[in-house]
């Protein structure tokens, strides 16, 4: 999935850049500062899942991860994958400096794409838990097969001569999605029963914290309205008691 240096053409590397500036503002101003403990968490991960590769042409394939990212980060995914690209290119010269714009896009905007519709269906809080499961593991699927189509268009719009390593990783990318797949649903299914606040967004009045509380019985509102609801069926008892 990592793309190589001196293989793309100047516009895409121009267009890649501009792309991944423009993402990763807006996913560092919707990162919450009690996200970056997990964001960090989730960016090793990312980072320790892209190590053990295969290389194909001037790319590679390899665990991604990106769905699992986009389902538990949103758009904070955006600079994980950044951050972990960059060790991933200084340490290991694993992709390169300059398409390290390309690789984010690559990587982040279908794990954005796929990843939203599912933290959308999970704060409707109505779902069961097993049809959150299957949609995350489709989210994971479906952001593996889409980094590997934006992979092998980047490699075509760079020239003819990249048109069947383009298909070869597009092809490669398919049993990595199956994998992924399964990888993400088994790791939310866990997350939402060792560690819920993981999935459910712990901001302060967030439906989906809402809907942890109120089931965990520790919601504070509730315990506010139920001291409520005592005191007026206390002051109310003692109205009928004086007439």
């Amino acid at each position: 999935m990592h793309i190589s240096e001196g293989v793309l053409s100047l516009s895409v590397l121009a267009f890649g850049g501009a792309t991944a500036l423009v993402g990763l503002a807006f996913g560092i101003r919707r990162l919450d500062p009690n996200d970056i403990p997990k964001t960090a968490l989730l960016t090793a991960a990312f980072f320790l899942a892209s190590l053990v590769h295969v290389p194909i042409g001037p790319s590679s394939v390899h665990l991604i991860l990106n769905g699992f990212l986009g389902v538990l980060l949103g758009w904070s995914a955006f600079p994980a994958i950044f951050t972990a690209l960059v060790l991933q290119a200084v340490l290991f010269q694993f992709g390169g400096l300059t398409t390290l714009g390309v690789n984010t896009v690559i990587m982040a905007v279908p794990a954005i794409f796929f990843g939203l519709p599912v933290r959308w269906l999970i704060g409707k809080k109505v779902l069961p838990v097993r049809t959150v499961v299957l949609a995350s593991g489709a989210a994971g699927a479906c952001s593996v097969l889409g980094s590997g189509l934006l992979a092998a268009a980047s490699l075509a719009l760079s020239g003819e001569a990249f048109l069947g390593v383009a298909r070869l990783i597009l092809l490669a990318h398919l049993p990595v999605a199956g994998i992924e797949a399964v990888i993400t649903s088994l790791s939310v299914a866990a997350l939402l029963r060792m560690r819920p606040e993981m999935i459910l967004i712990g901001r302060r009045g967030d439906p989906l914290q809402d809907a942890r509380t109120h089931s965990a019985g520790t919601c504070l509102s509730c315990e506010k309205k139920g001291a409520g609801e005592a005191a007026e069926r206390g002051s109310r008892t003692d109205r009928i008691a004086k007439t």
